[in-house]
């Protein structure tokens, strides 16, 4: 079974560690296929042509100045599929541990003996790297599962809301209500069926996700077995591979405020407002807003949130 691999990367010095580490570590390398959008000052297609992959690399190389944000590039990086069976989507700065592609596949063939249209997801544990260079990760226990609960309010004219994940006792996947867009693993209908919305930005792409997908009959599970890690950030640190750094705001023709205020428009447009239903990137027939509010504790009519961490 084939899995097709998501990668929108923006100056990720870690994008080839992430793909060499991800192929090495397939039970079926054979069967990995990777769509790259590599966002950087240069192209680094000679690096990925030293790994001798072949076709299983597809490769869209943007000048980082002239790029929209990680919802632009994911949508891209979806353009790139080509029939594989499973979907998996990441990010550029991800370690995997060994066997991942069996672990998910497995997990997924349980979640469909009950779920028509299963997501595994949530977000990841983190690792590190040592003194010698080396990835280090802390082992986890499989009792629990990392639960994606609202750390935010509703506003009255904005949508948007934080996450967080906490952890719940539970030796089984847990439903949930929301999809961490760095750990998605799925079926490949979800590219067709819940396409990326490339006028998005950064915050609300996942609430975006999870209610489009909620309501076209996706169901979101998150896992006890997380078999992939994410290199974090340090709070408050400085990152030229922020998208709205500083060195490259002014250089663009729209900036990260006019991207970021476009986003957050749409997402409570589609929250708040008429769903841009009938529309690739607005809500899906076969469920309700209102049983998502039900299920989820979300209240977008009367902004009011249950459950919140």
């Amino acid at each position: 079974m084939k899995i097709f691999v998501s990668l929108a990367s923006y100056c990720d010095e870690l994008l080839l560690f992430t793909i060499k580490d991800c192929i090495s570590k397939a039970s079926n390398p054979q069967n990995i296929y990777f769509g790259v959008v590599d966002q950087n000052e240069a192209s680094q297609k000679e690096k990925l042509d030293t790994l001798n992959l072949g076709n299983q690399i597809r490769y869209v190389y943007v000048n980082n100045l002239e790029t929209y944000g990680v919802c632009w590039a994911r949508s891209i990086a979806f353009s790139l599929w080509d029939d594989e069976e499973y979907l998996l989507q990441v990010d550029s700065h991800t370690l995997f541990e060994q066997s991942w592609d069996s672990v998910l596949i497995a997990q997924h063939k349980k979640l469909k003996e009950t779920s028509k249209k299963p997501i595994i997801t949530t977000y990841p544990y983190g690792f590190e790297f040592d003194e010698n260079n080396n990835p280090t990760f802390k082992p986890q226990s499989t009792k629990y599962v990392l639960v994606l609960r609202p750390k935010t309010e509703l506003e009255k004219d904005d949508a948007v809301l934080r996450f967080h994940a906490t952890h719940q006792l539970s030796e089984n996947p847990v439903l949930g209500c929301h999809i961490a867009a760095g750990f998605i693993f799925t079926s490949s209908d979800f590219i067709q069926e819940v396409p990326y919305d490339p006028f998005l930005y950064f915050h609300g792409e996942e609430q975006s996700l999870a209610i489009r997908a909620y309501t076209r009959g996706w169901d979101i599970y998150h896992p006890n077995v997380i078999p992939v890690h994410h290199l974090y950030k340090q709070i408050n640190a400085d990152h030229l591979t922020h998208h709205w750094h500083k060195t490259v705001e002014d250089k663009r023709a729209l900036g990260a405020t006019y991207l970021r205020q476009r986003a957050r428009n749409k997402v409570t447009r589609l929250l708040y407002g008429d769903g841009m239903i009938n529309t690739p990137y607005g809500l899906g027939s076969e469920r309700t807003m209102d049983e998502y509010i039900k299920f989820s504790g979300i209240d977008y009519k009367n902004r009011t949130i249950t459950n919140k961490v």
